[in-house]
């Protein structure tokens, strides 16, 4: 699957991937093979620049466990139906976990990523844990709607998480994913940049 439109996150025309397939296998080493370099590239053939790429897969990694967890844990699944949207939770209260990449959350992000991708993720939700190119996909359309183009480090964690863990909300969750960035953005030889927490 190829995704349109997805502004930030897809190069114009590169030929060859920011980050290589021998990179992807450090940053993930022991990811689940539901998850591939493969899958991410088909999502995502390029990322704007290799800062972009390390802020990218530094969130995935702390959402994932390293790219091992495909659905959010059992006990955390309740509770993301926004029913004050028109169009419902058609595929239940407590189907819109955290599923993918990024983990992608609550009915409304579900509808606006099926509607972006041609898929009904509304009434389907699990398919983003059937199809690893469906999670590839939805974690893609996230990041290149919701986090703002050029973010600092520090932006992405309150564009992925900011109400949970930002503003010293969870400062070990905030401290996880600076800790992988800081790891991957060396591994891939760039500057992190300033502004790294939220």
């Amino acid at each position: 699957m190829m995704v349109t439109g997805c502004g930030n996150l897809l190069a114009s025309a590169q030929p060859d991937p920011v980050v290589s397939r021998e990179e992807f296998e450090q940053v993930f080493p022991g990811h689940s093979p539901f998850y591939n370099y493969d899958g991410l590239i088909a999502a995502a053939p390029n990322f704007g620049s290799r800062r972009e790429a390390a802020a990218f897969m530094a969130n995935v990694y702390h959402e994932t466990g390293g790219l091992t967890i495909v659905n959010e844990a059992m006990e955390r699944r309740q509770g993301y139906c926004d029913s004050s949207e028109a169009y419902g939770c058609p595929a239940g209260r407590d189907a819109y976990f955290g599923r993918g990449p990024l983990q992608l959350s609550w009915n409304y992000n579900y509808k606006a990523a099926g509607d972006a991708l041609g898929l009904d993720l509304l009434r389907d939700p699990s398919l983003v844990e059937r199809d690893s190119s469906v999670a590839w996909a939805t974690a893609v359309w996230f990041w290149s709607n919701r986090v703002p183009r050029d973010a600092d480090f520090g932006q992405t964690i309150r564009a992925i998480n900011g109400l949970q863990e930002c503003d010293g909300g969870n400062s070990a969750q905030v401290g996880s994913r600076v800790t992988a960035y800081l790891r991957i953005a060396d591994l891939l030889g760039v500057s992190p940049g300033s502004n790294l927490s939220c």
